[in-house]
């Protein structure tokens, strides 16, 4: 008997008008799966219940929600060996459209019967765990922006971008490498890429992946107002990296300065950080559930 435990935003759930409980019960065989669901009450809960669900004794920990939740839940089951499942509820869903984890809670269900998986690469910002992406300058304005709104979705993402873009400033970030290499810039944003995209199939590390043991460094300069429908459309047809504007680095490790304590964006959560950010790779470090059709890591 496996004791799997469903981490789930109700939120999200209530947002899609959707219910988990009957899917779960008819597609997980009771005689192989002991199940329990919980469901978050609060920002921040999803993690609480995730190291409940570990001292429980949790053979599987599913998260279904969105990135912050699958985030969360992700973050105390690094390094522990306990099987880690997402049923994607959100609207981004970076993590789970680069491993072509359905949408769909019936398929999705699936995969987690069926218990493929495979050991990926995480990553820490100060200490802090991220599975997909994280980012600073544009990106961590956009989303401070968005948690703060009512809107939700691409439309309330997008809106933000366009009323934001024309009146942001780039920042200077300085960058020291695990390999000694240093630069100083200014950049309108930088992100460490686990995961190939923000979500939303908008990609930014058309060549990451979640088992090479590197992150992908993306500094992207800002672009002239008319460049905007040419690098949306590299974005959506993973092609940024041949753009003048943006370069990608791998790296194990890299050390960025700032002017000020801004926010980051760790996998759509914006958190306020100090000017100076150390963020590594941790290689193969979360068991996780995976399409073994069509996966990508």
């Amino acid at each position: 008997m496996q004791k799997i435990i469903f981490i789930a935003n109700k939120n999200s759930l209530d947002r899609h008008k959707l219910s988990i409980e009957e899917p779960i019960q008819r597609l997980l065989n009771s005689k192989i799966f002991s199940i329990d669901i919980r469901y978050t009450e609060y920002h921040g809960h999803a993690a609480l219940l995730s190291k409940l669900a570990i001292d429980d004794g949790a053979n599987i920990i599913v998260a279904v929600g969105g990135d912050g939740t699958v985030n969360e839940v992700a973050g105390p089951i690094i390094g522990t060996g306990v099987t880690f499942g997402v049923i994607p509820m959100g609207s981004g869903n970076g993590l789970a459209r680069h491993m072509n984890i359905s949408r769909n809670i019936e398929k999705s269900l699936s995969l987690i019967s069926a218990q493929n998986t495979k050991l990926i690469d995480t990553c820490s910002i100060n200490g802090k765990s991220f599975v997909s992406i994280a980012g600073v300058g544009f990106d961590a304005h956009v989303a401070e922006l968005f948690d703060k709104g009512s809107r939700r979705g691409f439309f309330g993402y997008s809106r933000i971008v366009a009323s934001e873009f024309l009146k942001y400033k780039s920042k200077k970030y300085h960058l020291i490498f695990d390999n000694g290499e240093e630069m100083s810039q200014r950049a309108l944003f930088i992100v460490f890429a686990n995961s190939n995209q923000f979500g939303y199939n908008i990609t930014i590390a058309p060549e990451a992946s979640l088992v090479d043991g590197l992150m992908d460094i993306c500094i992207v300069n800002k672009p002239k107002i008319y460049n905007l429908p040419y690098i949306a459309n590299l974005l959506l047809f993973r092609k940024i990296e041949s753009s003048s504007l943006v370069k990608i680095i791998k790296a194990k490790k890299v050390i960025v300065t700032r002017k000020k304590k801004r926010v980051v964006n760790i996998d759509g959560e914006p958190i306020k950080f100090n000017k100076k950010l150390e963020v590594t790779i941790n290689p193969l470090s979360l068991n996780i559930i995976i399409n073994p059709n069509g996966s990508k890591v």
